[in-house]
């Protein structure tokens, strides 16, 4: 697989579309400028992160099957803190967190043609030794901060490269899920509401127990209740 690096870019994301590179490649910077995540929001980051952007070209994928793409790249994440020494918990449905803080966040956009994705990218940012903005403190954390000691960027993103080339079940996605069973706090275009957190069906909704009985959410914004 091509690796591209850049020193800066405003997205890894942007830049694979805008060039417009074929293929299987993935492309990391130093420092991004526009880093996005889910619903257009912002991702911090400066130096000593890491972005990534991991580009799959498909023949034949159906488009109904695209939770598998968040499985492995949330369980690759996992799978590359936990190798440095970090336990970390997926907040359904692509952010891990560790001690409750946001420590990666991943951004998948994909491109359909006739039912089937033809195209995946998968962008992925990991706090590592990067200092984080005063108003993140109390949400967001880094490897750094949470080992107390420095990582190797390079060391992470290499463990990270071999984690995302393999195959996750939904099974072990929902091993990194230590919170099903407990009380949620769903935010949706309605409103919020209180819910009991049951399971994620293999298409990636979160299966929830509420006042009416049990419901299926496809998207939300999730706040456990610790």
């Amino acid at each position: 697989m091509k690796i591209i690096r850049l020193d800066e870019v405003d997205s890894t994301n942007e830049f694979l579309k805008r060039e417009n590179i074929r293929g299987d490649v993935v492309t990391v910077a130093k420092r991004q400028t526009g880093g996005r995540g889910t619903k257009g929001r912002s991702f911090s980051s400066e130096s000593g992160g890491l972005y990534v952007s991991f580009q799959r070209e498909y023949g034949d994928f159906p488009a109904e099957n695209a939770f598998k793409i968040m499985v492995n790249a949330c369980t690759a994440v996992c799978k590359t803190l936990s190798s440095f020494g970090l336990n970390p918990v997926i907040r359904w449905a692509n952010d891990v967190l560790v001690n409750g803080l946001k420590i990666s966040g991943t951004l998948i956009e994909n491109t359909l043609s006739f039912g089937h994705i033809s195209r995946s990218i998968v962008g992925i940012g990991i706090n590592i030794n990067n200092t984080l903005p005063a108003e993140l403190y109390g949400i967001a954390t880094s490897m750094r901060r949470e080992l107390g000691a420095e990582c190797e960027v390079e060391s992470v993103f290499k463990r990270l490269l071999k984690n995302i080339r393999r195959e996750y079940s939904v099974e072990e996605y929902k091993s990194y899920i230590n919170w099903l069973g407990k009380d949620i706090i769903l935010r949706r275009s309605g409103g919020e509401e209180r819910a009991t957190a049951l399971d994620v069906s293999p298409d990636g909704k979160l299966v929830c127990r509420g006042a009416e009985g049990v419901f299926g959410v496809s998207s939300a914004e999730v706040s456990l209740i610790l």
